[in-house]
């Protein structure tokens, strides 16, 4: 498959009152899986030729490249970890062993965030670029944005970040028109280009937009909801998921707030939720097969209503910087199997991140949970919270240290009180004994161009 490279998709004007922006989102499980395991056939073929990373993982497995025909095939093969690309990365800068694609076919570099260690530097060729930019798409019309529509970046344009340019590059592609503010701009200049120029859509981390929806009259004078924005879409950190979040966010913009999710391994998004808000769509499945991993079984299970587990996922038209069967570390769980909107991918919400995960006296803690229950409890507390993790490794038969920001009209005589609710709350819904700390509103540095980190390694000092 070959592109042209192109700013604009030819056709995406006459999308715009399309159902869905392809007709593989739409299309039944038997198609989908027949378009699947070609592509995967071809990308196995394409590696066998290309990949010195994969021959040698293949073979020290003792599976042949063309053993590989079918998604059950894929059981076959070993996990790729975030370490093997990692030291792939160091034995072969700037892209890895795992490149595979001729170095002069490569024309973008990404890098990710690096919250889990050095950034992992992504190789793009022009026919990956355009991959991305259509997987993208997909998930921003799902989420609402149309052709024509202006749309403020409110994520970090710095840094190689993939909300950053590969955000603007879809959105083009699309037919929208991105406004390059960036949350790096800060919250000032964002406010005063959103009443400039009136976009109907806003992109952004969900804690910077709701902090953003928060300023919008301390800044401008006027109300978020008062600048005709009708659509907010929102990644790259949980809270999208979280309902207490979502709802003060459409509350304060007065706009449908859609969530999506991707990663700078496999795309910029590749999840999206549509209308009806019942969790994300998987709208690329001739890019990437998924597979769910049960992490107390070890095994692959079906993506049935309810289930619960770590995404697996498997670039199957990719050059540059392929990988096979790549442990993501997202935590999911499948909300739905079928939808009003007639998307055929499952539904998920992203619980958190298995990296994140900590073990409390044999309870597995996800500190994005910790969070949703502190903002269900709003206005006692500010929506604000950070975990300790000041133990070693991700486990801890203690009790596990939560700081708390109290709501911004409470008194702090009433914070014993409020510990204990904070305590007993946890206890009953996640199953773990914490030791609350409740501290003044706004304690905690506001959201910006940077992720919001729920934990801390040690208990920082206090006001």
């Amino acid at each position: 498959m070959k592109f042209a490279m192109q700013y604009r998709r030819a056709d995406a004007l006459e999308k715009a009152n399309a159902e869905c922006w392809h007709d593989i989102e739409m299309a039944p499980p038997n198609a989908v899986r027949r378009v699947q395991e070609e592509n995967l056939i071809a990308q196995m073929a394409y590696l066998k030729e290309n990949s010195d990373f994969y021959r040698d993982i293949l073979a020290q497995a003792g599976v042949a490249f063309d053993d590989i025909r079918t998604i059950e095939d894929l059981q076959k093969l070993p996990y790729t970890f975030k370490t093997d690309i990692r030291e792939s990365l160091a034995s072969r800068k700037p892209f890895g062993r795992h490149l595979a694609a001729d170095p002069k076919d490569v024309i973008q570099m990404q890098a990710s965030s690096g919250t889990t260690g050095s950034p992992s530097y992504v190789a793009l060729t022009e026919t990956d670029v355009e991959v991305w930019n259509e997987m993208s798409a997909r998930c921003f019309f799902a989420n609402g944005i149309r052709p024509g529509d202006l749309v403020l970046h409110g994520f970090s344009l710095a840094k190689g970040f993939v909300g950053g340019i590969p955000v603007m590059q879809a959105l083009q592609y699309m037919g929208a028109v991105d406004v390059p503010i960036g949350a790096d701009g800060g919250a000032d200049r964002l406010l005063r280009a959103c009443a400039d120029t009136r976009p109907r859509c806003i992109v952004g981390a969900p804690n910077f937009v709701l902090h953003l929806g928060e300023k919008a009259e301390e800044i401008l004078g006027v109300k978020a909801s008062e600048l005709g924005v009708e659509r907010i879409i929102v990644g790259g950190e949980p809270g999208g998921g979280i309902p207490a979040i979502r709802n003060r966010i459409e509350e304060l913009w007065g706009a449908k707030c859609c969530e999506m999710l991707g990663g700078t391994d496999l795309g910029v998004a590749y999840w999206a939720e549509c209308d009806d808000q019942s969790g994300m769509h998987m709208v690329s499945m001739d890019h990437i097969i998924t597979e769910l991993l049960d992490s107390d079984t070890g095994e692959i299970i079906p993506f049935d209503e309810g289930a619960k587990g770590e995404m697996i996922y498997t670039a199957i038209t990719r050059q540059a910087s392929p990988v096979l069967r790549f442990r993501s570390g997202d935590f999911i769980e499948v909300l739905g199997t079928s939808c009003s909107c007639g998307r055929t991918g499952p539904k998920i919400r992203c619980v958190g991140r298995t990296d994140d995960m900590l073990i409390v006296r044999g309870a597995n803690v996800f500190p994005s949970a910790i969070h949703s229950i502190i903002n269900d409890m709003m206005p006692d507390t500010n929506g604000i919270m950070r975990v300790v993790a000041d133990f070693d490794g991700h486990t801890t038969q203690g009790a596990l240290k939560v700081i708390v920001e109290r709501g911004p009209d409470r008194s702090p005589q009433d914070d014993p009180d409020l510990k204990s609710t904070i305590e007993t709350r946890l206890r009953e819904a996640l199953v773990f004994k914490a030791d609350v700390t409740i501290v003044a509103a706004n304690t905690f540095e506001k959201p910006g161009a940077a992720k919001v980190a729920l934990t801390l390694s040690e208990f920082p000092e206090l006001p």
